[in-house]
């Protein structure tokens, strides 16, 4: 039996260290009604990345940055527009990986572009931003720290009453507490406003939004919505656009 575990953790190792010697992130096909479409593979096993900037493009609404890992080659990543300059050191998790991704603003084609939403610069603090899924970085939401943005609810009043919002449009401002990217074509954004002791009201949105940012999200309450897969949820706000 004690031989058999030692295999098993020798072959642990080596997939690791394989892992680690890729230039981005962890990428998966989908086996989604999205078929050819990559994934990010949203597991505990994704390493936390420490690249530099080495380039930045800035548009409207996202930041092209490109980046180097180590002694690596660089590669490109996107994240939500972000005050991000040459030299600056940054961390990242996770990241979905589009080929031949072309930017209408610079007229350019990237070859491999990763989208990444789960980024934070190097020298914050553990509790500045949440390093992925892990419990142990929470993003603490302090009682009356969210400002809503003109026309914005809140999520304590929508949760008390979700039978007068439903198939209503709502703007909600919150931190993000929370983003698992592109899952079944969307992005899954968790936010609070300290409107309650802990209330987390998710959002799916294909725009981009940085974890630990403070947002304001717009869209159309759903009440008991099941994704299937284990995505069910009493109250949702489903087709999000980002407010600026």
């Amino acid at each position: 039996m004690k031989s058999h575990l030692f295999v098993l953790g020798i072959v642990g190792i080596l997939l690791l260290q394989g892992y680690g010697c890729d230039s981005g992130p962890k990428v998966i096909e989908s086996d989604s009604e999205q078929a050819g479409e990559p994934q990010i593979r949203m597991e505990q096993e994704d390493p936390i990345r420490e690249v530099m900037v080495e380039e930045v493009l800035h548009t409207d609404k996202y930041s092209y940055l490109n980046v180097k890992e180590g002694d690596k080659e660089t590669y490109w990543i996107a994240i939500p527009r972000s005050e991000v300059e040459v030299g600056d050191a940054l961390r990242y998790k996770g990241g979905l990986m589009k080929q031949n991704f072309y930017s209408r603003e610079y007229d350019r084609t990237f070859e491999t572009l990763y989208l990444v939403s789960d980024i934070r610069r190097a020298s914050a603090s553990p509790g500045e931003l949440q390093a992925g899924n892990n419990p142990e970085d929470v993003i603490k939401v302090e009682p009356g720290s969210i400002q809503p943005a003109e026309g914005a609810i809140r999520i304590a009043d929508l949760l008390a009453a979700p039978s007068r919002y439903a198939n209503k449009t709502v703007r909600v401002t919150g931190k993000v507490v929370k983003v698992n990217p592109m899952i079944m074509s969307r992005n899954w954004v968790h936010l609070q406003d300290g409107s309650g002791k802990d209330l987390d009201l998710t959002f799916t949105t294909t725009d981009l939004v940085t974890l630990g940012s403070v947002v304001t999200l717009e869209g159309k309450v759903a009440l008991d919505k099941d994704f299937g897969a284990g995505y069910r949820y009493d109250v949702i706000v489903e087709d999000c656009r980002l407010i600026p």
